[in-house]
């Protein structure tokens, strides 16, 4: 499956969940439900994966994690916020460099409207 075809089955899926909670809860209740709607799509899902970062001599084993890795292709970035800024956007590039992948969805289930919550991050 293509990046773009996994991008669209996590779109279906978050937007069911946030059809189905709306928004108010926290970004960990959004997450276990987009977790499961993934699987249960049969998608290769992981979430809260461990990202090491190496400087030089210095090593983080688990300095940042991953909300969700699907597929090894695509990060997903969660949120609960009023808006979204950019620090949010670099987190998700930096999540994206990390771990090699080339797409990520930062999702912002804090709005009334999910399609005014996504942003698709491309490098």
């Amino acid at each position: 499956m293509t990046e773009n075809e996994i991008s669209k089955i996590i779109l279906d899926c978050a937007f069911e969940v946030h059809t189905a909670l709306g928004p108010g809860l926290l970004e960990s209740a959004y997450q276990e439900c987009l977790f499961y709607e993934l699987l249960q799509k049969g998608l290769k899902v992981e979430k809260e994966v461990a990202l090491p970062l190496v400087y030089k001599e210095v090593k983080l084993e688990y300095g940042y994690r991953i909300d969700l890795l699907v597929e090894n292709k695509v990060v997903i970035e969660l949120k609960t916020v009023e808006n979204f800024t950019d620090v949010h956007i670099a987190q998700t590039l930096t999540y994206m460099k990390l771990s090699n992948c080339k797409l990520g969805l930062l999702l912002n289930f804090h709005t009334k409207s999910l399609k005014n919550g996504i942003k698709r991050l491309i490098l």
